[in-house]
């Protein structure tokens, strides 16, 4: 089925809700000038700094987190004074009939019916990427929110990050002219396997090990990343081929520690995607080449690397500079020129919040204010999709071809 357009923000029939409120004739969702009622599903270790940034957080007021693990909740509540536990977005509900919103970090096999319960409750919704992990969950959601009062977000963080959002800018105004190639990678030596107190639990705690529901690390690590170029570029690949093994942990596992991925975009460019929890070596980021200079993000920084024959942008006399071998990056700060005006160019050198706090900052807006989401539905389903046929290139060591519908 056809995913639908999304060029709404937010829906006539929630216009119309608010515009009956007005006489009466339904109750206001809520309003902007209180805190906004908001829950916690999943304390993994994600959802447990999601928990701590959301209770740190001016604008909302956490008031539950879910698990059905004991440990992992109890941990959740510790970080968020105030919060009280629960083992389910059932039980959530049923003793907070005020909540207005709720954050979706539940492994991502069990998105899906965590979201369309939220939407059914009349919340607001954000959810962990990757959306969803089967073509045939994406098309629940949609459907399930096409016919809600309120909307999905997805959290894929680059779309509410200052320094990326700043760099898109420059790649989409030919700063580096022609984009001719694309290169990412994520390194982090880890063993992806969560110890469990309780043996009953150990399934549930380490099921991105299980290939039956894990899309592996394109799904978990690489959707985050390969949505950069579908923003950037405002285009999605045609069509991947993959490769997996495991190099390192030669525990039984299936899931593969160590994966590459060839995309293919239009005007024959590639995009070539590197990710191993079997080493750390340069960490995170993404590289765009053009043809007068190339771009590269790490999370919380970036760098432009001018080609020689490039011309001058007229930032360049007061950004500063950083060496990485035979290279030369112009430091990305954000409000350059401003900063630069009030000598203060060096305080914007670096995100100065952690990506997540910019989306939790985004989801509160768009609730709140009603400012377009970062990153709507339509765009998450996308980006799953093409995490989902990652997986399977890897997996089968095969060419696939990409179906964004």
């Amino acid at each position: 089925m056809p995913l639908p357009d999304p060029t709404f923000i937010r829906r006539d029939f929630l216009k119309g809700a608010s515009a009956l409120g007005a006489f009466g004739l339904v109750p206001p969702l809520w309003s902007p000038r209180t805190a906004t009622q908001i829950a916690v599903i999943g304390c993994g270790r994600w959802g447990r700094n999601i928990a701590t940034e959301l209770a740190a957080l001016e604008g909302a007021n956490l008031v539950a987190v879910a698990d059905p693990v004991d440990s992992r909740r109890a941990s959740a509540v510790r970080k968020a004074p105030g919060a009280a536990g629960y083992t389910s977005l059932t039980e959530v509900l049923a003793a907070h009939p005020d909540l207005q919103a709720v954050v979706v970090a539940t492994p991502s096999h069990l998105h899906k019916d965590v979201v369309i319960q939220a939407l059914d409750a009349n919340l607001a919704v954000y959810c962990e990427a990757p959306l969803a992990t089967t073509p045939e969950d994406l098309e629940a959601i949609i459907m399930a929110e096409e016919n809600a009062i309120n909307t999905v977000t997805c959290g894929l963080l680059a779309r509410s990050n200052p320094l990326y959002a700043h760099a898109r800018d420059f790649v989409r105004s030919g700063a580096i002219r022609d984009s001719v190639a694309f290169h990412a990678q994520h390194s982090k030596k880890q063993s992806w396997v969560s110890p469990a107190r309780n043996p009953k639990d150990e399934a549930a705690l380490n099921w991105r090990l299980d290939p039956a529901v894990s899309l592996g690390l394109a799904g978990e690590l690489g959707v985050h990343q390969f949505d950069v170029f579908h923003w950037f570029l405002n285009e999605y690949p045609t069509a991947v081929t993959g490769h997996g093994s495991i190099q390192l942990h030669k525990d039984g596992r299936k899931v593969f520690d160590t994966i590459h991925a060839e995309f293919e975009f239009k005007n024959e460019r590639r995009l070539h995607y590197n990710a191993t929890i079997a080493n750390s070596f340069e960490k995170d980021y993404e590289l765009f080449l053009g043809t007068a200079g190339a771009i590269k993000m790490a999370q919380d920084a970036g760098w432009l690397f001018k080609e020689p024959d490039a011309p001058t942008l007229g930032f360049e006399v007061y950004a500063g500079r950083e060496h990485f071998h035979n290279e030369e990056g112009i430091t990305l700060v954000v409000d350059a020129t401003k900063l630069a005006a009030q000598e203060r160019l060096k305080e914007g050198v670096g995100l100065q919040e952690p990506p997540l706090r910019f989306a939790l900052q985004a989801f509160l807006a768009h609730i709140q204010d009603g400012t377009p989401r970062a990153c709507n539905a339509i765009r998450g389903a996308k980006a799953a999709r093409v995490a989902i046929a990652t997986c399977e290139a890897v997996r089968t060591n095969k060419r696939v071809e990409i179906e964004l519908e």
